[in-house]
C-alpha cells in the first residue's frame, strides 16, 4: 500500500502555536520533508522529536517531488513542513500535492498557523470576502498585476520583506491612491509584533521614520467604487 503525505503547519514565530495533531504527525511519520532542515531541526529538538529529514524547498522542488512520490508509493508516510506556517501558502507544496492526487496517493492537510489570517482579522478591514495575493512580482508582471488589482473591490492581502516594504507602499499609492486604508502587521506571534493602521500615505510616512524590520503582511482596502 502507498503511504500518505501530510502537510503540517508549523509556528510562524511562537513555538507554542502548534497543534497536538501536528506533533503526533511529526512523531509518527517515517520522513519529514523540510524547507530548511536547520530551522525544522530546532523545532523538532524543542519537542524532542527524532525523525529523519530530507530537504524540500523552492530550488529543488521541481526535481525532488518525483523522488518523494516514489517514496510514498513504496509505503513511506511523509510530513511536509516549511520554515513557518502552512505548506503551499507562498511556500513549496503545490507540485507534490498535485502529483500525489494524480497518482491516487492520500494527502492530508492539518489546520494550523498561517500569517495572513490574524493580520486580516485584526486589520479592521472587511474580512467576509478577500483576495490573497501573496508576494507581488518583483519586476516582470508587477505593473500588470497592480493595474489589474486597482479595480479589486475585495480586501487584498500581500506578503512583503522589510527591504521592499516602502517601495511596495509607494507602488500602492501610485496605483490605488494615497488615501486608501491599509493595515501593516509585522512579526506576528513574536515578541515585537506590531500593527500599523491608516491611509497608505500615513503608513508610508511611519516607515520613512522607523526602518522596517521583520516579515510583513499588508492588508489593503478594496476599491469602494467597484
Amino acid at each position: 500500500m502507498s503511504g500518505k503525505l501530510i502537510l503540517v503547519p508549523t509556528p510562524i514565530g511562537n513555538l507554542k502555536d502548534i497543534t497536538m495533531r501536528a506533533l503526533e504527525a511529526l512523531q509518527t511519520c517515517d520522513i519529514i520533508l523540510a524547507e530548511d532542515t536547520r530551522n525544522t531541526g530546532q523545532l523538532l529538538k524543542h519537542y524532542e522529536i527524532d525523525k529523519p529529514m530530507q530537504s524540500y524547498h523552492a530550488h529543488n522542488e521541481h526535481d525532488k517531488y518525483k523522488d518523494v512520490l516514489n517514496q510514498l508509493e513504496a509505503g513511506k508516510n511523509m510530513c511536509l513542513v516549511t520554515d513557518a506556517g502552512t505548506p503551499g501558502i507562498s511556500d513549496p507544496g503545490f507540485l507534490v500535492v498535485r502529483a500525489c492526487l494524480k497518482a491516487e496517493i492520500a494527502v492530508e492537510c492539518l489546520p494550523g498557523a498561517t500569517a495572513f489570517v490574524p493580520a486580516l482579522v485584526k486589520s479592521g478591514l472587511p474580512s467576509d470576502r478577500f483576495s490573497f495575493e501573496g508576494f507581488l512580482p518583483v519586476k516582470k508582471g508587477r505593473k500588470t498585476r497592480l493595474e489589474a488589482l486597482s479595480n479589486e473591490s475585495r480586501t487584498m492581502i500581500f506578503y512583503e520583506s522589510p527591504y521592499k516594504l516602502k517601495g511596495t507602499l509607494e507602488d500602492f499609492i501610485q496605483y490605488f491612491g494615497e488615501e486608501r486604508q491599509v493595515s501593516v502587521s509585522r512579526e506576528i506571534t513574536k515578541m515585537f509584533e506590531e500593527t500599523i493602521n491608516g491611509t497608505l500615505k500615513e503608513v508610508l510616512a511611519h516607515f520613512e521614520i522607523k526602518a522596517p524590520k521583520g516579515e510583513f503582511v499588508i492588508v489593503l482596502e478594496g476599491n469602494k467604487d467597484e
